[in-house]
């Protein structure tokens, strides 16, 4: 809520200090603490004419602003009060009683001639004050504001035609309040009474004729009628006796004409009421440090010998409150992220929520501030400063992602790292003890919330640098064959693969995720900047019609009061402020057709990047496919060594296996048929003998001889048994050649795609694998098949 400003006095907030118009600085800083929108009534008239008791009256209080009793002036350059306004809440009433015009101890009206342009320029209500009724006398003592159009600038480089220009001071122009004091005269005309607008708006007629004392009669009513958008009149009795009014200040109420109590009681309700927050072309609304701006601006134009210009003091004024909003913007941005955010989040979508929600409320606070943003440099310099907040609070995430993960690694596997030191697990079957503990351990890592975007990548670095003291463990491992030890060391290889898929396939969906971002904050910043360029247009728009409906009341008087002339050049003003209506239409569009074309470059930039990122990552894909077939036709002359080994290897074992078998046989038959002859030998001189003894001896004979024959084929069916053995164990080395092959051709194929970038598909495995690809844990666990999701590497 914006707070209010409590003045116990006026102070001076533009010191004339010998004809040098000079800025107070105690008054700017009162200026700059007022966040609230200001209503600005500031008061101008020949001095002593009572000024400072309608302006004491305005301000709530019997005294403030200095009264003088003398024909001297009292009030000197333009003094201001601040007061909380009475009928507005959230305002500030901006009282601004300035020094008397005409005062005869300055000798020159170039002094007053800016007081007066000053008053116009701050206020948004403009109150003249003088005494009488309006006479020829009056309009020459309101001979300043036929001077407007050489003291005031709209633009910074203004037409020829210095009519042009004064058709634009209706759009900041502030409205035009007449009291007249003491007046004892009756308004009426041929004997009708008159109401003070009435009277105010008679006493503005035009007289016909062309001589120079008529233009001098109709130029200061002509000024009125057509600088200041809205009149009113107020008439003021005399307050009491003139010999008391040398002490007007001090006299009680009941001492005063009760009307002239009503009609100040009227004046100030009116000022309460109507009187409207200073705004500035385009619907700027004025605050107190606009307001010193606008002070500071014009005083600065003034002492250097330049014309006060509205547009310049925009423009300056736009500098300052443009980068007054990038600020205000970021600091809400850092307050909400501080608050909103708890580092680390657990995934980046959530911090993108988040920097979403935070960075547009950021941009309505800067749309809302900022104005006049040419070529939307200060919305850009925002965009660039977001960014930078955000990729900053990315950077911390991570950070505090990483030391949160390595603080839990180091808590969680430090008991896992000390048995190791103590040989725990170099023992038979400690390979798998080491592997249950370590997913025991992976899974209370999981377990453990917001870890953060981390994560993952930091425990896979963690395991990888556990690889070595795995991999010993399990090759000292003596429960393992080494066939085993050789399926093991795939299976880790394939969860290896898996795990970087995985991590690529995170970080490819990060960056898809930012890209995602940024197009939704250019998008945002678009939608934004499109709607206030729309509310400009309109805003614009309703000024220039503004304007115009009040060209096109004057006319109607003056071809009603039969001035041709003027009615003339009142329609060529009013040509003119139709087409610089439409210039400014068209420049308009033309500025958002230049910022949409800006924008389709940007956008034509971006997708030429992205193009050419692509055609990268072709040539690189083309790289490792031209490698991957490389290592294949390695891998297949490697394993065609290998198979020819094994072959070789078994061909020799079996000749070495015939080689015994025939020596046995041979040997046996030899040792037959030695005792064979014996026996034959013996029936030669067993002739003589009984008959009994060489039945004996032809019986073993044959014997012998069947077991010739029963060895023969025994040695045949040997021979048959080891053919057919080595046919089956080569056939077997060729299928586990070819599984072994498959197995390795297919793991490039998924490094190849890991490499590539591209996503991981679950079920993959299973279409690049056969049905016999188990791998599994000899001697801790039952043969599973890969989860679907795991790739295999080399």
């Amino acid at each position: 809520m914006a707070s209010e400003i409590h003045m116990p006095g006026p102070v001076c907030l533009i010191e004339n200090i010998k004809g040098q118009l000079m800025v107070n600085q105690k008054a700017l800083k009162i200026l700059s603490s007022i966040t609230q929108p200001v209503v600005v009534v500031s008061m101008v008239g020949l001095y002593r004419t009572g000024k400072s008791y309608l302006m004491n009256k305005l301000s709530g209080k019997e005294k403030g602003f200095s009264m003088g009793s003398t024909v001297q002036s009292h009030t000197k350059g333009i003094w201001m009060w601040c007061v909380p306004h009475p009928k507005k809440p959230g305002h500030t009433l901006v009282l601004l009683d300035t020094e008397g015009l005409g005062d005869i101890e300055k000798g020159d009206n170039q002094n007053d001639c800016w007081i007066f342009a000053l008053a116009i320029l701050l206020s948004s209500t403009f109150v003249y004050n003088s005494m009488g009724t309006i006479n020829q006398q009056a309009m020459d003592q309101l001979q300043y504001v036929t001077e407007l159009t050489k003291r005031i600038r709209a633009h910074s480089s203004p037409e020829e035609n210095e009519v042009e220009d004064s058709a634009d001071f209706v759009s900041f122009f502030p409205d035009f309040v007449w009291t007249l004091r003491d007046v004892t005269l009756k308004l009426e005309i041929d004997g009708h009474p008159l109401t003070a607008d009435e009277y105010l708006e008679n006493s503005l007629k035009l007289k016909q004729g062309t001589a120079e004392e008529q233009e001098k009669y109709n130029q200061p009513r002509l000024c009125i009628r057509k600088f200041f958008p809205k009149k009113k009149c107020f008439v003021l009795y005399p307050p009491t006796e003139w010999k008391k009014l040398v002490r007007l200040d001090t006299l009680h109420e009941d001492e005063l004409d009760p009307d002239f109590l009503q009609q100040v009681q009227e004046f100030c309700l009116y000022i309460f009421n109507y009187s409207e927050t200073k705004t500035l072309p385009g619907g700027i609304k004025v605050n107190g440090p606009r307001l010193e701006s606008l002070v500071i601006t014009y005083i600065n134009a003034i002492s250097s010998g330049n014309l006060p210009c509205m547009e310049n003091a925009v423009l300056a004024l736009a500098q300052i409150e443009n980068l007054a909003a990038i600020q205000k913007a970021t600091t809400h941005y850092d307050q909400q992220m501080g608050e909103r955010v708890q580092l680390p989040t657990d995934t980046l979508q959530e911090l993108l929520d988040l920097h979403r929600t935070c960075e547009r409320e950021a941009i309505e606070i800067f749309i809302r501030s900022s104005f006049k943003d040419v070529d939307h440099l200060f919305q850009k310099e925002l965009a660039t400063q977001l960014d930078k907040r955000w990729d900053d609070i990315c950077k911390r995430n991570r950070e505090t992602s990483l030391n949160r993960c390595q603080a839990l690694l180091l808590d969680i596997f430090s008991p896992l790292e000390e048995a190791v030191k103590q040989g725990t697990y170099s023992k038979a079957g400690g390979y798998c003890l080491f592997m249950k503990e370590m997913q025991s351990l992976k899974e209370k890592y999981y377990e453990e919330p917001r870890k953060g975007v981390q994560a993952e990548e930091i425990l896979q670095t963690y395991l990888k640098s556990k690889e070595a003291v795995s991999n010993t463990i399990l090759q000292t491992d003596q429960t393992l064959t080494e066939k085993e030890k050789e399926i093991e060391v795939e299976r880790k290889k394939a969860e290896s693969a898996e795990a970087s898929a995985k991590l690529l396939e995170e970080a490819q969906k990060k960056n898809e995720q930012m890209m995602e971002q940024k197009e939704k904050s250019y998008q945002e910043h678009v939608r934004q900047l499109t709607e206030k360029m729309e509310r400009d247009r309109a805003q614009l728009i309703a000024e220039q019609e503004r304007t115009l409906a009040l060209k096109l009341q004057e006319q109607e008087k003056l071809l009603k009061d039969g001035f041709i002339e003027e009615n003339r050049k009142l329609q060529e003003e009013i040509q003119n402020v139709e087409k610089r209506h439409q210039e400014t239409m068209d420049h308009m569009k033309a500025e958002s057709a230049q910022t949409i074309a800006k924008m389709l470059i940007e956008v034509e930039n971006s997708k030429k990047m992205i193009e050419q990122k692509e055609k990268n990552h072709q040539e690189e894909m083309k790289q490792m496919i031209e490698k991957m077939n490389q290592d294949r036709v390695q891998l297949v002359a490697d394993q065609e060594k290998i198979l020819n080994f094994k072959l070789q290897e078994q061909k020799l074992h079996f000749k070495e296996k015939m080689t015994e078998e025939q020596r046995k046989y041979q040997n046996e038959i030899q040792d037959m048929k030695m005792q064979n002859i014996e026996i034959q030998q013996s029936l030669k001189y067993a002739n003589a003998e009984s008959s009994w003894q060489t039945e004996k001896m032809e019986k073993i004979l044959k014997d012998n001889q069947k077991m010739m024959e029963l060895r023969e084929k025994n040695y045949q069916e040997t021979v048959r048994t080891l053919t057919e053995k080595l046919e089956k164990d080569r056939a077997q080395v060729m299928e586990e050649h070819a599984r072994i092959m498959n197995i390795k051709l297919k793991a490039c194929i998924c490094q190849l795609e890991i490499q590539m970038g591209w996503h991981w598909v679950p079920g993959r495995v299973q279409e690049l694998c056969s049905d016999e690809m188990i791998v599994f844990l000899p001697t801790c666990q039952s043969p599973k098949r890969p989860m679907q999701g795991t790739r295999l590497s080399t």
